[in-house]
């Protein structure tokens, strides 16, 4: 079997399969600082993206742990500012399945207050009205939440920009064996400068194997601020604003749910 995997699509848009390259490439750039391992991107092109085949393998309490401690190690890597793009691409980032990929937002924010409410909420539940699945109700939630966000985001609001994942999904996270220990691998980002609660919303967004010990060994790599994980309905608007754009159907009551939730506090 070949040690090389080619994503491809024949309707990808321009600069897609580059930005994931460079996206996977300025990640593992992190793996010398104790970042995770990212898959190794051997070449790309407009429709196609060759990248290390992975086999996959089963994880463990102790995996997760490291994979924990190294997530830490790749946010703190840092980023230029809040909506930065990876190093060496000046195109369109993207976020989203292949076959549907949306425009996401780079810019030069310097507080993640500016960067989740221009940047991210805004832009994407506008795409939601624009296709039909979404509201202008949806974005005046939106927007109280916006009003409301140096209270909700609170010691968050600090933190500078974070080298993130972008995606980071269970299934972004891949597994496998190396020297005798099972280690976490890094697939499919949509890497930019963020915040570092982004990546671990996003794994509590739809379940992880042992996300209590990943939590754990984030902790000891990296504490984070107080209340986090009162903020992690906060970053969790932006997919699932985007999978209402991608796929509507309950998506759209569940972002009005999480919505509600946060005004309520």
């Amino acid at each position: 079997m070949s040690n090389t995997y080619r994503k491809s699509s024949v309707g990808a848009p321009s600069g897609f399969f580059e930005c994931e390259g460079r996206g996977l490439q300025w990640l593992g750039q992190a793996q010398s600082h104790g970042g995770p391992r990212v898959v190794e991107v051997y070449n790309w092109g407009k429709d196609f993206l060759d990248i290390e085949r992975v086999m996959s393998t089963s994880p463990s309490p102790s995996a997760a742990y490291r994979f924990g401690v190294e997530l830490a190690h790749m946010h703190d890597a840092g980023a230029p500012c809040f909506g930065a793009p990876p190093e060496g691409y000046e195109g369109t980032c993207y976020f989203g399945p292949l076959q549907d990929p949306v425009p996401m937002e780079t810019g030069n924010w310097q507080t993640p207050l500016d960067y989740l409410s221009d940047g991210r909420l805004k832009p994407m539940v506008q795409m939601g009205i624009d296709r039909g699945s979404l509201k202008q109700s949806d974005m005046d939630m939106i927007e109280d939440i916006i009003t409301a966000l140096p209270e909700l985001m609170g010691a968050a609001a600090e933190d500078s920009p974070a080298r993130i994942h972008g995606d980071l999904w269970s299934g972004n996270v891949m597994w496998t064996e190396s020297g005798g220990q099972t280690q976490a691998v890094l697939i499919d980002p949509a890497a930019h400068g963020g915040h570092r609660e982004e990546d671990l919303a996003m794994l509590h967004l739809f379940g992880m194997p042992y996300l209590s010990q990943i939590e754990d060994g984030y902790q000891s790599a990296h504490p984070l601020s107080k209340g986090y994980r009162d903020r992690y309905t906060l970053w969790q608007l932006y997919p699932i604003a985007g999978h209402c754009v991608f796929f509507g159907g309950g998506y759209v009551s569940e972002l009005r749910s999480m919505c509600r939730s946060l005004l309520s506090k």
